[in-house]
């Protein structure tokens, strides 16, 4: 058989060699020890939790080297594609902080080994592969245009998968096998005239009965069955499977790291088979465990299909990307947390990341773990940087807030700076959806009384210790001279005004000084529960704090 002969009918307007092509994509100059590694999505939907995790690990382990990480968009799927999903894949891994230094850009791409998108690289695919059918290592499989048709129409992989072979029709398809792995010269020009369509088969070597040695470098030591599957290398349209693309790619733009899922797993002989074909170094591989959740009292995969499992959600929920970045880094390792309280308030990127730390069986997701992660990274913000992400977030999700906010930056900066700094800085909210109702008491437009005073304390006593209030209350005592006046009110309405004396005697009074405060507090914001009182009514003024008591008040008359 003439294979030379053959790869020049397939394809007689490929005139360069392999060796051209690399030309074009010189060596990488990089210190040793130096990673560089890739994501690479397919704009099939719109990114979703899991893609953060192997784009997390990809940028880790590239610029924690002095590496390189590049995005490439494997849109070789034409039928499969979402209109928008590049884009939300680009404006997601930005808004995330998740930040590559080559790739595919919204207008075009950056760096020099690209084209960074799959489906401008079809020329230099056809070029490897008009060379491995030079040498024998793979063959064309033509289809008849009826026969082609036919095969649009139904999903013959699903169908050969779920068949039940007969003894006689895996010897046929042994048998096709063979007839099509020995096709001529004659047959393929004849073909070929008849404009019958065709892809291209690698010819396998493998013996599935064999293994071969291989290092994960999450998993360790493992034993891969030979392929000894003819796959496709090429489609009909002179497009590239995943597998044959993904081999040439990595080895032109000089990935030394493969991070992906261990759905990939089964697919490993594939393409240890195919870099060898192609006389290419192999990657090193990293097979990241699934996502799970739980479900009843037993795990899961966790599904596109689930809650928490669209990244566009959290957005739109308001989580801050530092707290689902931050929420991913203690998923990813599993010495994070204690590296954390070691390092509050240094950056993430300083955590000396290891593969070693990756867990095999699977990461478990938890909002209520998400939730307390983001209260802990809202509370190292400053003030200005709070106001600043709330009101771009409420600009978007909130304008109700937002005009709240915005009408007077340096008001809103006060409520924020409440409790903020120091060693235990307050957690009250979890999203920027969480502030509405954690701040909405400080504007009229806003409030909504939530709460009343327990009917346990006589209504004489509250309005008798608002009235007492209003009399005594003074916008420029301090903290200390405020409290003492709530003690004071304490006194003359039988209440205790030392929280000591009335546990160990409560029978002697009515109440408590605690229980003053309450009274003020559910009077001023409507909440039994709400940031330092006497903060609130700082920022508050004394003409809106008297208002609110007065309120208050009148309910009692």
């Amino acid at each position: 058989m003439n294979y030379e002969l053959i790869a020049d009918l397939l394809y007689p307007n490929i005139t360069q060699t392999p060796s051209d092509i690399e030309k074009s994509f010189p060596k990488r100059e990089l210190p040793e020890g130096a990673k560089v590694t890739r994501l690479a999505p397919s704009p099939t939907g719109f990114m979703h939790f899991g893609t953060i995790f192997p784009a997390l690990v990809n940028e880790r382990l590239a610029h924690q080297s002095g590496g390189v990480f590049f995005l490439r968009i494997e849109d070789t799927d034409a039928k499969r594609e979402v209109k928008g999903a590049e884009k939300d894949l680009i404006d997601t891994l930005a808004y995330y902080h998740i930040n590559f230094d080559e790739g595919a850009v919204s207008d075009g791409d950056l760096g020099v080994y690209g084209p960074y998108r799959q489906s401008k690289r079809a020329y230099i695919y056809q070029v490897f592969a008009k060379s491995l059918i030079q040498k024998g290592l793979a063959y064309p499989m033509f289809t008849s245009e009826e026969e082609y048709e036919q095969l649009k129409e139904s999903d013959k992989k699903a169908e050969i998968k779920n068949k039940e072979w007969t003894p006689e029709e895996v010897e046929r398809a042994r048998e096709e096998k063979l007839r099509a792995r020995n096709i001529t010269e004659e047959e393929v020009r004849e073909n070929l005239e008849k404009g019958n369509p065709f892809v291209i088969r690698i010819l396998a070597d493998g013996d599935p009965e064999k293994k071969t040695p291989f290092v994960d470098l999450v998993r360790g030591k493992l034993e891969i069955p030979e392929n000894d599957e003819d796959f496709v290398l090429l489609k009909s349209d002179g497009i590239p499977t995943y597998h044959f693309a993904h081999a040439v790619d990595d080895y032109l733009m000089g990935t030394t790291h493969v991070i992906r899922g261990e759905e990939w797993l089964p697919s490993l002989a594939k393409h240890i088979m195919l870099f060898r074909y192609l006389g290419f170094k192999l990657p090193k591989y990293l097979h990241i465990s699934q996502l799970m959740k739980m479900e009843g009292s037993s795990k899961k995969k966790l599904s596109k299909r689930d809650k928490g499992a669209a990244l566009s959600d959290y957005k739109a929920d308001g989580y801050p990307a530092e707290s689902v970045i931050e929420y991913v880094m203690t998923l990813l390792n599993s010495n994070y947390e204690d590296w954390r309280r070691a390092n509050p308030g240094v950056e993430y990127t300083e955590f000396p990341f290891s593969i070693k730390k990756m867990s095999v069986s699977g990461s478990l997701f938890d909002f209520d773990k998400l939730n307390d992660v983001s209260k802990n990274v809202i509370s190292t913000m400053s003030c200005d940087k709070v106001y600043d992400d709330v009101t771009v977030w409420a600009k978007e999700y909130d304008p109700e807030l937002y005009r709240a906010l915005t009408q007077d930056p340096a008001y809103a900066k006060r409520i924020f700076a409440i409790g903020r700094g120091g060693k235990k800085p307050r957690k009250d909210f979890a999203t920027w959806k969480d502030v509405k109702p954690y701040l909405s008491f400080f504007y009229d437009s806003l409030f909504q009384s939530e709460d009343e005073i327990p009917s346990t304390h006589a209504k004489e006593d509250v309005k008798k210790a608002l009235d007492l209030f209003m009399l005594m209350f003074d916008i420029k005592d301090d903290n200390s001279e405020w409290f003492n006046v709530i003690k004071k009110i304490a006194d003359l309405i039988g209440y205790a005004s030392d929280m000591k004396a009335y546990k160990q005697n409560p029978e002697q009074y009515k109440g408590s000084v605690a229980d003053v405060s309450m009274f003020l507090r559910v009077a001023v914001t409507g909440k039994m529960n709400s940031p330092d009182l006497y903060e609130v009514m700082q920022i508050l003024g004394y003409e809106k704090t008297v208002n609110r008591i007065h309120e208050a008040i009148m309910k009692y008359v």
